[in-house]
C-alpha cells in the first residue's frame, strides 16, 4: 500500500476549512470557511497557493461550485445562494424546512457538486448532528429543486465514476459511503449500498473526490488522512496529513489539495490550512452549475 505525506500549502488557516474544488476555467482553487461564512479562493503555482479573495456567502456556507452564467453557486445557509463576482451574495431559494440557527436545533447546508450536465447536488445536516436531519437535494439545470435522498444525518462528499454510472455519497454520521447506480440522462439515483464503513482511530470519512483512474479519495475526519479507495472498496493508498481534522480533498490536475478545520482544544500549528501532495494521478476539474440564477424554486 502506498503512503504518501502532504505539505501545508500558503493561504492563512480557516476555522473550518471545506470543500476545495478546482475551477479549471478561471484556473483558481475555491473553498469554504464554513462557521465564517466564507468563499475563499486561490492563484496555484506549483505545489503552493496564493489567496485571491474571499467573500461572505451567508452565515454558513458548505459548498462552492463555479456558475457557468457567472460567478459562483453555492450552499449557504438553508438553501441556495449565488455570488457574484463583485462579491455580492444574493440567496436565490430557501428551501422548506432547512434553515434556522445552532440555538434552535435547525440544520444548514453542508457538502456538494455538481454532475457533468451541470445539475447541482448539495445535501444539509443539523447543527446538533442529529441522525436523520439531513436531505440531499439536486438543483436541476431548469432551476427546480429535488429531494433526492432524505434520512441522512450528516450528507456530505459526493463525486461520479468516470462514466457517471455510479455516484458515491458520504453519511458522516454513521460513517458510511454510499455507491448508487447513477443515470447521467435523468440525475437519478437507484440501486444504493454500502461501500464503506469507516469510524474509530482512523477517522470517518467526510469530503470526497475520484480520481481519473475511477478510484475514490476520502478524507478522514478525526484520522489525519486521506484514503484513496478502489472502486470496490479496497484500500489503496494513505495520504498522512499532520492535522487530525481533515475534511475534504480535490485534484487541481494532477495536484490533490486537503482541506482541514480546527477541532476542539487542537493546539496543532497547521490546522484549518489548505494541504498539498501529488500522488501519482489525476483528477477532473469542477462541473459548473449550468442551470438559471433566477426563477430558482422547490417542488412542492
Amino acid at each position: 500500500m502506498l503512503t504518501l505525506r502532504a505539505t501545508p500549502a500558503a493561504p492563512e488557516p480557516a476555522g473550518h476549512g471545506e470543500g476545495p474544488t478546482w475551477d479549471a476555467g478561471r484556473a483558481e482553487l475555491l473553498w469554504v470557511d464554513i462557521g465564517a461564512g466564507l468563499v475563499r479562493r486561490a492563484a496555484l503555482d506549483g505545489d503552493r497557493l496564493t489567496e485571491t479573495g474571499a467573500a461572505r456567502a451567508g452565515d454558513t456556507v458548505g459548498v462552492v461550485v463555479p456558475a457557468a452564467a457567472g460567478g459562483w453557486l453555492t450552499g449557504a445557509g438553508g438553501g441556495f445562494t449565488h455570488l457574484a463576482a463583485d462579491g455580492t451574495a444574493r440567496v436565490l431559494v430557501d428551501l422548506a424546512g432547512e434553515g434556522g440557527s445552532e440555538a434552535d436545533g435547525g440544520t444548514r447546508m453542508n457538502d456538494g457538486a455538481c454532475d457533468r450536465a451541470g445539475r447541482f447536488f448539495a445535501g444539509t445536516m443539523a447543527f446538533d448532528e442529529r441522525p436523520g436531519a439531513g436531505t440531499l437535494y439536486r438543483l436541476d439545470t431548469d432551476g427546480t429543486v429535488t429531494t433526492v435522498l432524505d434520512g441522512l444525518t450528516v450528507s456530505n462528499g459526493i463525486g461520479w465514476s468516470p462514466d457517471e454510472r455510479t455516484v458515491y455519497l458520504a453519511d458522516s454520521g454513521p460513517g458510511l459511503v454510499h455507491a448508487f447506480a447513477y443515470d447521467p440522462a435523468a440525475g437519478t439515483f437507484t440501486e444504493g449500498r454500502v461501500l464503506l464503513e469507516t469510524g474509530g482511530p482512523d477517522g470517518v470519512a467526510d469530503g470526497l473526490t475520484v480520481d481519473d483512474e475511477g478510484c475514490l479519495w476520502t478524507a478522514m475526519w478525526g484520522g489525519g488522512q486521506v484514503r484513496r479507495w478502489s472502486p470496490e472498496g479496497e484500500l489503496l493508498a494513505v495520504v498522512e496529513v499532520p492535522v487530525a481534522h481533515t475534511s475534504s480533498c480535490a485534484f487541481a490536475g494532477d495536484l490533490l489539495v486537503v482541506s482541514t478545520a480546527r477541532g476542539g482544544g487542537d493546539d496543532e500549528p497547521d490546522a484549518g490550512r489548505l494541504f498539498t501532495v501529488r500522488p501519482g494521478v489525476s483528477g477532473p476539474p469542477a462541473n459548473p452549475y449550468r442551470g438559471p440564477l433566477t426563477g430558482v424554486r422547490q417542488r412542492g
